[in-house]
């Protein structure tokens, strides 16, 4: 198969997690003998921060403006399948130009569902409006759950399917580095998500101040009260990840409060830490309990003292216990050999029916 894709960033994992996501998945489909090209948008942010420019398992081309995708139009016609992620500067008009274009499959790769469709209900159309989602044969969604129903029930999408991020196995491993932290956070800065860091991470180093953590990620304010036994790193990159890990005894996942709405909206730092054996200490929502089991796999922390009894409850034996029972758990359902495979199969049933539609009646 020749698969197009226009996503967020592949060269740069700077500030966002598209990059990595990508980069598992593609890197796991092409291992399945397809011909993959990438094309991003040349923005100066992430230009400034790249660290992937050649990637050894497709093709990476950047392009200016809307203007200069034009030069394109024949890999994008060509292809037999192309996929516009989410947050594409000038998606809305770039949706519509592949779906001029296209002619294979077309898949809208929604990194970012539950912040989607509430941008869709504000009227806020940076990268998706209502009237592309039925143009696209298929919508992928990093939401699962009813959001898929919701998707082809109320804004007219052909076939909603989950599609949920990954994590490359042999990148993210147990790794023996000596001990940094009791509790860590990695992720980037949101004013929705720092409330829960507040709680559940800052509030446990006040009540604990002879344990170790540690705020990793940018765009963090400047005016943060950070206690004295919270470590703060800007910049974590990818290559660095499983280090960062191997490093924290826990480490905390916090989801964005849309996401936490919709449900069923595992993150891509959850799966990399579950392969590292890291045990995650998570915020609570719909359809986690499916993904990673509770507290066999996973703990989960409402309050404060529910990450104090963590740390001060649980011995070595009975984390590390977590952190195994997880990898195992992630490895057999959440890698990206899965999610590729996974990508096929809805490549191929969007195919069989965009090739029915097209068959005139008396030939169906």
């Amino acid at each position: 198969m020749k698969l197009v894709v226009l996503g967020l960033s592949l060269s740069s994992a700077w500030g966002n997690g598209h990059a990595t996501t990508f980069r598992a998945l593609l890197e796991a489909y092409a291992e399945r003998g397809h011909d993959i090209l990438f094309l991003e948008r040349d923005v100066p942010w992430y230009r400034g921060h790249r660290d992937l420019e050649d990637p050894a398992y497709c093709r990476l081309s950047f392009y200016q403006s809307l203007g200069d995708l034009q030069q394109w139009s024949g890999e994008i016609a060509g292809a037999d399948a192309v996929m516009v992620g989410s947050y594409v500067p000038d998606g809305v008009e770039v949706g519509r130009f592949v779906q001029r274009t296209a002619g294979g499959v077309t898949a809208f790769y929604d990194i970012d569902t539950p912040v989607t469709l509430a941008k869709l209900e504000r009227s806020d159309f940076e990268y998706l409006s209502p009237d592309v989602i039925p143009g696209y044969n298929l919508y992928l969604s990093f939401t699962g759950g009813p959001t898929l129903r919701h998707l082809e029930d109320h804004y007219g999408s052909p076939a909603a399917r989950a599609l949920y991020c990954s994590v490359d196995a042999e990148k993210y491993r147990p790794l023996d580095v000596p001990a940094r932290w009791d509790l860590s956070y990695l992720g980037t800065y949101s004013d929705d998500r720092q409330p829960t860091v507040e709680k559940l991470l800052n509030a446990a180093a006040r009540a604990l101040p002879h344990r170790r953590f540690c705020v990793a990620g940018p765009q963090y304010p400047a005016g943060i009260d950070w206690p004295g036994n919270v470590e703060r790193i800007d910049h974590v990159p990818p290559a660095d990840h499983a280090a960062f890990y191997a490093a924290s005894r826990f480490t905390l996942n916090v989801t964005r409060d849309d996401m936490i709405k919709a449900g069923w909206s595992p993150s891509v730092r959850l799966f990399e830490a579950a392969a590292c054996a890291t045990p995650v200490i998570s915020d609570v929502w719909a359809g986690l309990e499916k993904l990673l089991q509770p507290p066999r796999e996973i703990l989960f922390a409402r309050t404060t003292e529910d990450v104090i009894a963590a740390l001060e409850g649980l011995d070595e034996s009975q984390s590390s216990a977590i952190g195994r029972a997880a990898r195992q758990r992630v490895l057999a359902e959440h890698t990206a050999v899965h999610r590729a495979a996974e990508l096929d199969g809805h490549f191929e049933e969007a195919r069989r029916r965009k090739s029915a539609l097209a068959l005139p009646a008396t030939g169906r």
